[in-house]
């Protein structure tokens, strides 16, 4: 019997990204969802696909991440990455479903100036990191069979990102004032879809050879390799991009937003690379690829 999987969030980016990569699994059949098919706060609608379909795997890419709007709309927030996540986690727990949960380098304050592992303890400093903390108790304290992934800074040819604002500033004006003190990871959103199709894929292979999954299970941090702050970012994108652009460092201070960023947000990816076999390219290898298919798409 084909096992099947649930995609959450089909419409963002990762979600875009995971649809070109069903191939990695094709043992499965893959059923995508966004939040015009499935209203992940209705427990009947969840009851009623999850019954329809027997998922083996759920993976949940679905989010609220306008992270300044989430400070004065606190409310749809915690609705989509708390309360709905929490629902989520024990729907798939009554089904015996396998549950893969997104999250994010936000729920830390960002004061430690080494990497985060996933052993340091939460602090989130923003509504968008508190929920999506929340969130993250919830998979755990409901649903036994998981694995959380807290990602940083994701871009793709998808969606809204900081690549594609980039580079059509890029185009309109010559010089752009950047926040150079915020220190983190950009993350291509394919790198991190091949990686979860690739945690489902031995998930699946170790499940049918009847082994243990218990040491799969709990919670891993994944990001491209290396370190750069918004303005490293801003420079290599002119850079790669072929853009005469000149871009200003500034401060947070200079530049001040609802919601307080992490100061400092480099995760450790020792673990997933140990428990996976992952092997991590570097941010700027990434953002190549991502550009060129950028260049494709125009």
């Amino acid at each position: 019997m084909t096992d099947n999987i649930l995609i959450i969030g089909a419409n963002g980016q990762l979600g875009n990204e995971m649809k070109d990569l069903i191939g990695m699994v094709p043992q499965c059949n893959f059923l995508f969802t966004d939040r015009e098919q499935l209203d992940l706060t209705q427990p009947q609608q969840l009851k009623n696909l999850f019954e329809k379909h027997h998922f083996s795997f759920c993976i949940n890419a679905a989010a609220y991440t306008a992270v300044d709007k989430a400070e004065t709309d606190s409310a749809t927030a915690q609705a989509v990455n708390a309360t709905a996540v929490r629902l989520l986690a024990q729907t798939c727990h009554q089904h015996n479903t396998i549950l893969i949960h997104i999250s994010t380098d936000f729920i830390f304050d960002g004061l430690k100036n080494h990497w985060y592992n996933e052993t340091d303890t939460p602090n989130p400093i923003s509504v968008y990191g508190k929920t999506k903390w929340q969130g993250e108790e919830a998979v755990s304290t409901e649903c036994p069979c998981h694995v959380i992934l807290r990602t940083a800074w994701l871009y793709s040819k998808y969606g809204n990102n900081f690549v594609k604002t980039m580079l059509r500033l890029g185009k309109e004006k010559p010089f752009l004032s950047v926040v150079a003190d915020q220190i983190g990871t950009p993350t291509y959103a394919r790198d991190l879809a091949k990686v979860i199709m690739s945690i489902t894929e031995k998930l699946y292979q170790a499940h049918h050879a009847q082994q243990s999954l218990a040491d799969y299970f709990g919670t891993y941090h994944y990001s491209n390799e290396g370190t750069a702050s918004w303005y490293d970012f801003a420079n290599a994108i002119f850079e790669l991009a072929h853009y005469q652009t000149i871009v200003k460092p500034i401060s947070t201070a200079d530049y001040p937003t609802p919601a307080i960023r992490p100061k400092f947000s480099v995760l450790d990816k020792s673990k997933i690379k140990n428990t996976f076999g992952v092997n991590i390219p570097h941010w700027r290898e990434s953002l190549k690829k991502c550009l060129l298919e950028l260049q494709k798409s125009e």
